[in-house]
């Protein structure tokens, strides 16, 4: 038997088929790359039915597969903090990302007028543009008749859900605490937001937990798709929290830290109502589960940008050099906000920067900096989650592409990084929480390529090259 794995991811949509241990079956998976609209205005968007016409078009390969007859059950991972407003169903504003940031008024005004505080404890998410109350407010001053015009506010999967099904589907719990409206303690849309912001409850999806699976595909997608008209499909859950889970992040004693295109560190608890940590956030994976940590808008994206800006050397013999260079010897300071910042000051108007640019830099110091700064700005975080001496458990295919990267961060947070050799561990976190749910079956550990230990001297250098980082942050916000 196996689980059809749907993972709608921010650079690409794609449709996996899982054996009954969580582990891929060769050649079993579709893609569908795209790129979310952006522009001068801070506007990061996409036409949510032309994302979802990308991903059904995953579904129909993936359902040519031999062994898509044997599929019992779906599940869902999503990009999350997104939004989208329907009318009677269908998209009349696009698809706003996590990165968009447009809002940026509007997250000043509503810091003005809330205790940010315990909206943050409530929530478990800070006041910034990633977040829904400050697009809602933008939205209802900027475009006032499309705002009234829309029906229900819901998410990307919740949409893809309701159209394959016909009906109002819950929203998971996990995928609603990434929009900071939902309410911790009350697993409810947070009433005081609402009343701050206008707004009825109804014009919200309902919410459950993802256990509660749908079946019945609709007219159109039953014939589309015969052989899941009555398969089971799990409500869709934040692609972090399956991150955490199959990376083996499934309680406090094990942290998790996934770089892509951005970066993330994490771990699960199952303390009744875990307070949020300054600068931090909580989501959830499930109704038992929460997921405390803090996300960097630097991952390797940073690597993107020095292949366009800087004069590097080819791909090997940049990893050689890094390899061989001396921690911090360039005489830098890198902020490496080039994206803005999330974690761990949240500011709207954040900007990288570089201080200390002598005749005599080359490209690879500014490429070791940056590697180093986007390093320290985790440690601020690892250091507001209290690790202790946790190892990590670290994956993501900027890290594993390059293993002075990994060693760099290791020294930085001064703790063992335990490199996954699993390769999809999203679409592994998805199928463990399905086998636990269909069959009772807890997680086995995930395979490790390479352990990499901090060198103590290096430890010692980094923690005073960010001394001279955060007083660098500190002259512009």
């Amino acid at each position: 038997m196996t689980l059809l794995v749907i993972d709608a991811g921010s650079s690409s949509v794609r449709a996996l088929l899982v054996d009954d241990a969580g582990q891929p079956l060769l050649g079993a998976v579709a893609r569908r790359f795209h790129e979310f609209h952006t522009d001068h205005s801070g506007a990061v968007t996409a036409d949510a039915a032309a994302l979802r016409d990308r991903l059904e078009a995953c579904i129909d390969d993936i359902l040519r597969h031999p062994q898509a007859g044997t599929i019992r059950a779906v599940g869902m991972a999503s990009f999350v903090g997104n939004l989208v407003g329907l009318k009677k169903g269908i998209p009349i504003t696009p698809l706003y990302t996590y990165a968009d940031t447009q809002p940026a008024e509007a997250v000043a005004y509503l810091r003005s007028l809330v205790d940010t505080a315990a909206a943050h404890q409530r929530t478990g998410c800070p006041q910034h543009t990633a977040y829904h109350p400050a697009r809602l407010r933008w939205l209802k001053q900027t475009q006032p008749e499309i705002f009234a015009a829309v029906d229900c506010w819901t998410d990307f999967a919740t949409t893809c859900y309701r159209t394959w099904f016909g009906r109002d589907v819950p929203c998971s719990y996990s995928v609603a605490s990434w929009s900071g409206l939902f309410n911790r303690a009350t697993l409810g849309w947070d009433a005081e937001w609402l009343n701050v912001l206008g707004l009825a409850e109804s014009l919200f999806s309902p919410l459950a937990d993802f256990t509660a699976a749908q079946t019945g595909l609709t007219g159109d997608y039953a014939a589309r798709w015969p052989s899941l008209r009555d398969v089971p499909f799990f409500l869709a859950v934040g692609d972090g929290a399956a991150a955490n889970i199959g990376s083996g992040g499934t309680d406090r004693a094990h942290p998790v830290l996934t770089v892509g295109t951005t970066a993330a560190l994490r771990l699960v608890t199952e303390e009744t109502l875990p307070p949020v940590p300054s600068g931090l956030w909580v989501y959830r994976v499930d109704a038992r589960r929460h997921l405390i940590g803090g996300a960097t808008s630097e991952g390797g994206n940073i690597f993107d940008w020095a292949g366009r800006t800087l004069q590097l050397p080819d791909a090997e013999t940049v990893e050689r050099e890094l390899t061989n260079c001396l921690p911090d010897g360039h005489g830098l300071v890198f902020l490496p906000l080039l994206a803005g910042e999330r974690s761990p000051g949240w500011a709207v108007d954040a900007t990288g920067g570089i201080h200390g640019l002598r005749l005599g830099t080359t490209p690879l110091d500014i490429l070791q900096a940056a590697l180093e700064g986007v390093a320290l700005r985790l440690s601020l975080v690892a250091d507001r989650l209290g690790l202790g001496d946790a190892p990590l458990f670290a994956g993501g295919g900027a890290l594993v592409g390059s293993p002075a990267w990994a060693q760099i961060i290791a020294n930085a947070l001064g703790r063992s990084l335990h490199v996954l050799a699993e390769e999809e561990v999203t679409a592994r976190g998805v199928a463990l929480l399905l086998l636990k749910t269909l069959d009772g079956l807890d997680a086995p550990p995930p395979s490790i390529q390479r352990v990499y230990q901090p060198d103590s001297a290096a430890v010692n250098i980094y923690q005073k090259a960010r001394e001279r980082q955060v007083a660098f942050y500190g002259l512009f916000t």
